[in-house]
């Protein structure tokens, strides 16, 4: 009787500190959960201070952009104005991670994530000032390539090299518009509030041909995975993987838009080739992946620079 009662004690000693560990384990993740919030809104507010005491190069360089192109054609002076609040705490890719930050913490748990944990490492990548002025590229040279050549790309090489066609390189971006897909099941791009006026300079573009065809941008060949939420890279995936079934349905071929990185870009920060960092395996699992930005590769001898150097 006195060796059950022994094996009952152990046993009961043993249930006792696993859930002492478990609930040790948890207190942990809660804890850097916490303290990654807190850095994410600090960094945040530092990340809006450094734009509006012009410390990122390629801010003050988009409104450089912006007043050059207004005085060559005041035809476009409302969307020029519109792109360049990219500089800003007010345009579209410092709200949509102040947006990505707040909905992490409204987010309701049960218990601590190391999901949590991950999304705000990737949050907090994406607010370093270096990388954001590297996703600042996209706009810039928008703008560039609606100077007809007066203004240099930055970060890429230049319209000539690359071909024939403005870049319009804030498409497939979800902080700008969003892909829409009609009754015939094709999918078309489709901007958001005021960056509708996009839609006056641009022609309509389709979801598969822009697939095959997208030319090199900063999002969508480094920054995808550190500047959208995970409920928005779902939402890629989803459309890709619909697009591809109908495709193969009508016995034609469908390349992802995301199967090869672009050439061209150069003079990026070296965070930028690096890949989105992973606390975990979870990052194997979830939204984010651990090849989501590009790996280290010679920069191209062909990138524009300069604000006005022509094509």
């Amino acid at each position: 009787m006195s060796k059950i009662k022994a094996w009952e004690f152990i046993c009961l000693f043993l249930v006792v500190c696993l859930l002492s560990a478990c609930s040790s384990k948890e207190e942990q993740l809660q804890q850097s959960i916490t303290q990654s919030m807190q850095q994410a809104e600090k960094e945040l507010i530092e990340l809006k201070k450094a734009l509006e005491q012009g410390q990122i190069r390629n801010a003050t360089l988009l409104k450089e952009y912006q007043k050059v192109l207004q005085q060559q054609r005041p035809e476009l002076s409302q969307i020029s104005s519109l792109i360049a609040q990219d500089a800003t705490a007010q345009g579209p890719l410092y709200t949509g991670l102040a947006n990505r930050l707040t909905d992490i913490k409204n987010r309701p748990e049960t218990a601590p994530s190391e999901e949590t944990l991950v999304r705000l490492d990737v949050l907090r990548e994406a607010m370093k000032p270096n990388l954001f002025g590297d996703a600042l590229t996209d706009p810039l040279n928008m703008l560039a390539d609606m100077s007809n050549g007066t203004l240099a790309r930055v970060g890429a090489i230049s319209q000539s090299a690359e071909g024939a066609g403005v870049g319009n390189q804030l498409v497939g971006n979800p902080n700008y518009g969003q892909w829409q897909t009609n009754n015939d099941g094709m999918s078309f791009w489709q901007w958001y509030g005021m960056y509708r006026l996009l839609g006056d300079v641009f022609d309509a573009v389709e979801y598969g041909s822009w697939s095959k065809r997208r030319k090199y941008s900063y999002y969508n060949d480094y920054g995808r995975y550190r500047y959208s939420s995970p409920k928005q890279i779902k939402a890629q995936k989803t459309l890709e993987t619909r697009t591809r079934q109908s495709y193969q349905r009508q016995g034609k071929q469908f390349t992802s838009p995301y199967a090869k990185k672009r050439s061209g870009a150069s003079g990026l920060s070296r965070s930028s080739y690096t890949p989105v960092s992973s606390r975990s395996s979870y990052a194997t699992t979830s939204s984010y992946s651990k090849n989501g930005s590009g790996t280290l590769r010679n920069s191209s001898s062909r990138t524009s620079r300069g604000v006005s150097r022509g094509k």
